[in-house]
């Protein structure tokens, strides 16, 4: 399945047997693991759970495998159709084990595991004539509630020319990782660092000086500060992969054309994106993107956009939350040619927060992320991987010591994958991390599973 909005996908139509065969398969897979949502404060306590997330997760990729292996001989690798084509519906099932993670080097924001997720994706899409569809796609991990992803209006006013406009909950605009997050187009089973590591800052509090900050090095997944909101939360990555942003978007340029172009304006960061605004300010991103030659797409990503929310910066009496932002710069390559493709991607990250007591912060705090991954086809069902990846901070000046403002983090993943069918893979991985200061594990080798199926 090719993610909501992204990319255009022709749809087969058939008949709707087949569909409720496919639809079973993803029921038996929510069997497998079903359980009650649980409240917010018990989540980190379960992140490395034991026996029962073992038992819940190898039941459903065991059910996970025959049941959509059996739909999947059936029916194409294409998204549902219906009424002639003007209704599609698609989705995305990833099923993921791993070893217990106690650095919290995987941890997302969305409170989970990435080494350890079952993730079921359902999205659809309703064309309302040539200028006017609607897109959404509802998502559910470790059948812990069902959140809308994506939700958003499609206006082409030219029905002949390659120029989109979207509004609602719109696909994200900044760098190249963003684009191909569902599991069936990640050839590995971790994340970028960029894009799933939590940091230790949060919009809704901040440390009172340097001295705090320090103190909070490799807690991300789960601290507090003494300004602002004082409950625990988890902080953000440079840029969320696991939610999009409210806005308006902008796009134009074909899909292999040698340019295209995209602006947004939305609602939160690129950290932390929004349904709802918390401080009254608006981000501004765009993008540009070339193909100069076959094989080859090169691209380059801004954005712009208060950080912090208003009842932070009440705390600190503060008049204008939109002063303290956060900035982001990327660039990006991809080359691809026979067996093997490799890309690159770098992203400068800047926020500014207030300043309250002595010793004062440096800043803007800064983090640059550098990854590079390839994939070789060995046939063409069998690949393999490998990504390397660094995430470093700028220095901030204690009382006692100058240090990066949270610890860098460097990590190595390589594995590969196994086309059963042509819409069933199996990947296996082994991840190793290492962080460079703070109190937690400072190191880890996590090996990983993950059988993905998409429609």
């Amino acid at each position: 399945m090719q993610s909501t909005g992204q990319t255009s996908t022709q749809a087969v139509s058939f008949v709707p047997t087949h569909g409720s065969q496919m639809m079973y398969a993803i029921y038996l897979i929510i069997l497998g693991v079903a359980a009650p949502a649980k409240p917010p404060a018990r989540l980190a306590r379960d992140y490395n759970s034991g026996i029962g997330m073992f038992f819940r997760t190898m039941v459903a990729l065991l059910l996970g495998l025959v049941g959509a292996a059996g739909a999947a001989a059936q029916v194409p690798s294409e998204p549902l159709a219906f009424g002639g084509g003007r209704v599609t519906i698609g989705a995305d099932v990833s099923a993921s084990f791993g070893g217990d993670d106690p650095g919290f080097f995987n941890y997302t924001d969305y409170d989970h595991s990435a080494l350890r997720t079952l993730r079921i994706d359902v999205t659809g899409a309703v064309t309302a004539g040539r200028h006017l569809t609607l897109l959404g796609e509802m998502r559910t991990e470790n059948v812990g509630g069902v959140v809308p992803y994506a939700l958003y209006v499609r206006f082409r006013p030219w029905a002949d020319r390659n120029i989109d406009i979207n509004a609602g909950r719109v696909p994200p605009t900044f760098g190249a990782f963003a684009r191909r997050t569902y599991a069936s187009d990640n050839p590995l089973i971790g994340y970028p660092l960029a894009y799933q590591y939590l940091t230790s800052l949060r919009p809704d509090a901040m440390p009172a000086n340097a001295d705090e900050l320090l103190s909070k090095q490799s807690l991300g997944w789960r601290l507090r500060y003494t300004v602002g909101d004082t409950a625990f939360d988890r902080g953000v990555p440079l840029v969320s992969a696991f939610r999009w942003d409210t806005g308006v978007q902008a796009h134009a340029g074909a899909p292999n054309g040698f340019v295209s172009a995209t602006a947004s304006m939305t609602t939160g960061t690129l950290s932390n994106p929004l349904f709802s605004d918390d401080n009254n300010g608006r981000q501004f991103a765009g993008r540009i993107q070339l193909r100069p030659m076959t094989g080859l797409i090169v691209g380059t990503s801004a954005a712009h956009g208060p950080f912090i929310t208003d009842a932070l910066a009440r705390s600190v009496a503060v008049d204008d939350a939109g002063t303290y932002t956060q900035s982001a710069l990327g660039a990006d390559a991809e080359y691809s040619r026979a067996h093997y493709l490799v890309r690159f991607e770098a992203i400068v990250s800047a926020w500014k927060l207030p300043l309250v007591h002595q010793p004062a912060l440096d800043l803007p705090l800064r983090a640059v992320s550098t990854s590079f991954e390839g994939r070789y086809k060995i046939t063409p069902a069998f690949y393999a991987a490998a990504r390397l990846d660094h995430l470093g901070f700028s220095d901030v000046v204690g009382t006692l010591v100058t240090a990066p403002w949270d610890a860098p983090v460097t990590r190595v993943e390589v594995g590969g994958g196994y086309s059963i069918l042509r819409n069933l893979q199996a990947k296996a991985s082994v991840q190793r991390d290492v962080r460079d200061g703070g109190r937690l594990q400072r190191r880890a080798i996590l090996g990983a599973g993950q059988l993905v199926f998409w429609f």
